[in-house]
């Protein structure tokens, strides 16, 4: 493990992390915050959106006040493996920025994407050797974030206590970003990309250990009525009988200014589940 930086915020500690990776065969970076105190607190992980790296909701989301008051730990990690060796893809939205939380089947793609055993086992791992957690989880996201951290919950029992999402793609397999991502990571056959879409999945009832799940969308997000298709998840949540709180903003895009401005009512949400604050 080597720490590439640390710094003091609210009373905790920020720290940049970064570990040799047996899942993506690749060095990992990944943003934790430690709230003050002696613990051991329970661990928020939020997964970020296309082209974002671990910075992003570091810098940019405005989380660590919260974090703090509910004795909150938080991890952000990349979106994907990085460097000389990596397969990419000059579009934004594929290769390396795009992992999509999956585990890719596909050459070039197979040896390096492995985000979702990444997430789901070897971080897990990483961050509660390094800090005092409890062994509590939640996970939420944002836009390829919020897909992952939807699929995520509902793929893995047990993991974590509560998910939640702001602007999620909410079924990859109905929408542009999702039908490229999953053709290039998981092949031709659709029938195996079910397995990483949350509608479906919440559809087959794999939402049910969860009491709530807690979206949020703005009306002026330009990608709502293309990629994003949140009434898809209403559709699912219906099928099945899940409670599902999804609240449209009006006025809202798809810019970090909008996940600043309910990101504490997410933290808030996890903390009640996972017995913070």
């Amino acid at each position: 493990m080597e720490q590439v930086s640390a710094t003091m915020v609210f009373g905790g500690a920020l720290r940049f992390l970064k570990h040799a990776s047996k899942a993506t065969g690749m060095p990992m970076v990944f943003s934790v915050f430690v709230p003050p105190g002696p613990g051991p607190f329970p661990v928020v992980y939020w997964l970020s959106g296309l082209t974002c790296t671990a910075n992003n909701f570091t810098e940019k989301a405005g989380a660590y006040r919260t974090a703090a008051e509910l004795g909150l730990i938080v991890v952000a990690p990349d979106t994907s493996p990085r460097g000389e060796g990596v397969a990419d893809d000059p579009a934004y939205d594929l290769g390396q920025g795009a992992g999509f939380y999956l585990d890719a089947t596909e050459a070039p793609w197979a040896p390096h994407f492995r985000m979702e055993s990444y997430i789901t086992d070897e971080l897990i791992a990483v961050v509660e050797a390094e800090v005092p957690a409890n062994g509590r989880r939640s996970v939420f996201g944002h836009s390829m974030g919020g897909h992952g951290a939807l699929t995520l919950a509902m793929r893995h029992k047990g993991l974590y206590r509560s998910v939640s999402a702001f602007a999620p793609i909410a079924s990859p397999t109905r929408c542009p970003w999702g039908v490229k991502a999953f053709t290039a990571y998981l092949g031709a056959d659709r029938d195996k990309w079910r397995a990483h879409d949350a509608s479906h999945l919440m559809a087959e009832g794999a939402a049910r250990d969860f009491d709530d799940i807690l979206i949020d969308q703005g009306l002026a997000d330009s990608f709502l009525v293309g990629q994003l298709r949140p009434e898809l998840l209403e559709e699912a949540a219906r099928a099945a009988g899940q409670k599902l709180t999804l609240r449209r903003h009006a006025g809202y895009d798809h810019s970090y200014y909008f996940i600043q401005t309910f990101l504490s009512e997410h933290l808030a949400f996890h903390a009640r589940r996972l017995g913070a604050g």
